[in-house]
């Protein structure tokens, strides 16, 4: 698989980035931990994206409560030197561990919540660590000179930031470059053919600092596979009745519509509408990697799929013009 520097970080990253949220859990939610992915089919999801050549695993302290950081550890542990010296794993801190914790990414956290983190990857370096989420609390300054410890001590990589506008962006550049600290080397947002708000305020920022943009949710929470139809209940199981929130929007007239289009475009080229909305993602200019978070093995079909798609330029214009 195609590997490619992020941003300027000297780090390369596989093209597709396994998303380990649901290990153990179903991301950072509290009230979640324990379920999700259990750790034998975590095994099986880490096995098969090494074999399909993703070299780069993406994770989070707070997911499942810090259980998926536990399986990549695990089987980090079970493999040959010669994988884990290739391996990149990406985590973040901001979110809390348990009900009840505390949260944020002020110096001490960060210092805290890095230390725990190595223990449970069983990892001397983080290679990518990331801020999860803007902390309005702590200056961004502190968080910001807690990185860059972290980065001058060897223990950190490079830094990025997720969840991020580009007014906190561009306030967090501008303080690394007047402080000489650590800069966030990539951004980590949500984007899809159904969500392409960074298209016109961060992507700017990208271009102008030479950063690096890892989407998650290339699916938009399941919307681009079909699974939800016009006037049909929503399937049992699915994001949608487990975890709503941030994908309830969707459920317009116009989205439908747009929706049953892709589907129509789809089936005239024989793909399917997840390894089409995949092809598409893979086809932005700005977009270094894509963080795919199957459940299943199974689920590696639209990515493979996606990468032997080759997309004409009338092809990419034609379905983002679906989603206009």
């Amino acid at each position: 698989m195609e590997q490619r520097e992020l941003g300027r970080s000297g780090v390369d990253v596989s093209r597709i980035i396994l998303g380990c949220g649901n290990f153990g859990g179903i991301g950072s939610d509290p009230a979640h931990h324990g379920a999700g992915t259990s750790r034998d089919e975590a095994f099986r999801l880490l096995d098969a994206a090494w074999e399909l050549g993703v070299t780069t695993f993406d994770t989070a302290d707070a997911y499942g409560g810090g259980r998926s950081e536990e399986f990549i550890g695990a089987w980090l542990a079970t493999k040959p030197s010669a994988v884990g010296d290739r391996v990149v794993v990406a985590t973040k801190t901001f979110n809390p561990m348990a009900a009840g914790a505390d949260r944020g990414l002020s110096r001490a956290r960060i210092r805290r919540q890095h230390a725990s983190s190595l223990e449970r990857l069983g990892l001397e370096r983080i290679p990518l660590y990331l801020a999860h989420d803007f902390d309005p609390d702590v200056p961004q300054e502190e968080t910001l000179e807690a990185f860059d410890e972290l980065v001058r001590e060897g223990t950190v990589g490079a830094i990025g930031a997720s969840n991020i506008t580009a007014d906190q962006l561009a306030e967090a550049l501008e303080l690394s470059a007047l402080e000489g600290l650590a800069r966030y080397e990539w951004v980590q947002n949500g984007f899809s053919l159904l969500v392409q708000d960074d298209r016109e305020t961060v992507f700017p920022l990208c271009h102008e600092h030479g950063l690096g943009y890892t989407p998650f949710s290339p699916l938009a929470g399941g919307w681009l596979t079909g699974k939800y139809r016009r006037g049909e209940p929503l399937p049992p199981g699915s994001r949608m009745t487990l975890r709503p929130e941030g994908s309830e929007r969707f459920r317009t007239d116009a989205t439908f519509t747009a929706l049953e289009a892709l589907e129509r475009f789809a089936g005239e080229r024989g793909a399917s509408m997840a390894g089409l909305a995949v092809a598409w993602l893979l086809t932005v200019p700005e977009v270094t990697a894509i963080v795919i978070g199957p459940s299943t093995v199974e689920q590696f079909g639209p990515v493979h799929e996606a990468l032997e798609l080759r997309l004409s330029r009338e092809d990419v214009e034609t379905i983002a013009g679906l989603f206009a």
